[in-house]
């Protein structure tokens, strides 16, 4: 079983963030962000242990899991950025911007870059339409970005800089 640095097991984080959940009513759902906010992905583990704490399936917390775009089943990488393609974004630019990191990262779709550092993720909304297009670089939202600045943004992190 997978220890991080301070000997908690992997299980044991799970049930931590399980129940350090502060509202009244815990579900699937926030169950699984909780431990999505403290772990940075929902291991095989997390499906397991949510299941046994509401009581029900792996399955229906699989099911619940797999439906959201959002929740992530492997480690997560160093940095992460996200363009949102919701309506207005899409309308302003969005799909250069996507192109643009594209060829940056040397990516065909969303995913991982080869050297597990960066990870592109599509959004259908960061929250700030009238910043359209919008994107965010290690959860910092950027909006009215150009798709130069994109690609100068996403040079600046460390990863990037090592290549050059």
């Amino acid at each position: 079983m997978a220890k991080n640095p301070t000997g908690t097991s992997l299980r044991e984080q799970v049930r931590q963030s399980i129940n350090s959940q502060k509202r009244p009513t815990w579900t699937v759902l926030s169950s699984l962000l909780a431990v999505q906010d403290v772990l940075g992905y929902v291991p095989d583990e997390a499906i397991e242990e949510v299941a046994e704490h509401h009581k029900t399936t792996t399955n229906q917390v699989w099911g619940v899991a797999s439906f959201y775009t959002n929740f992530r089943f492997t480690p997560s990488t160093v940095h992460t950025v996200e363009v949102c393609w919701g309506p207005t974004c899409h309308l302003m630019g969005a799909t250069g911007i996507i192109e643009t990191l594209h060829d940056q990262l040397e990516l065909d779709g969303e995913g991982d870059t080869q050297d597990g550092q960066i990870t592109l993720r599509y959004n259908t909304c960061l929250g700030a339409c009238a910043q359209g297009p919008v994107m965010s670089v290690n959860h910092s939202l950027i909006g009215r970005v150009t798709q130069a600045q994109a690609r100068a943004h996403v040079s600046m992190l460390p990863s990037m800089q090592a290549e050059k």
